[in-house]
């Protein structure tokens, strides 16, 4: 069974930070080639915002680069994400996800994501 859970989410003023979570089950961090981070708000496509590989080498999508910063604590099973100079269009929710059938996408197109967790909402005003 596939487990991710996503945590840390918020509401926070335009400019200022958040760090989001994602505690991963064992075996799903065992198995999993890329581990990233997708968000999609209202009326909105899916995106890929970015990913991180078993060498940790990191992607990022253009909206994201230079704020948001993707990682991962091995021992804990843990992948974070900090955003920094948030801004409203940051406003989504957000979801950690494993690789999918394909293996890890450098364009972060959301169909080539596997499982995710159910999402941590962020707000930005």
């Amino acid at each position: 069974q596939v487990q991710l859970v996503e945590s840390g989410g918020g509401s926070v003023q335009t400019g200022g930070s958040l760090k989001l979570s994602c505690v991963v089950g064992t075996l799903t961090y065992t198995n999993a080639r890329c581990l990233g981070w997708l968000r999609q708000s209202p009326g909105k496509e899916r995106e890929g915002v970015a990913l991180i590989d078993g060498h940790d080498d990191v992607q990022y999508s253009d909206s994201v680069k230079g704020r948001f910063t993707i990682s991962k604590d091995y021992a804990k099973r843990t992948l974070f994400l900090h955003m920094s100079n948030l801004k409203p269009e940051d406003t989504a929710k957000y979801y950690c996800a494993t690789d999918g059938p394909v293996g890890c996408d450098r364009d972060l197109r959301p169909a080539t994501f596997g499982a995710h967790g159910p999402g941590t909402q962020v707000t930005v005003s």
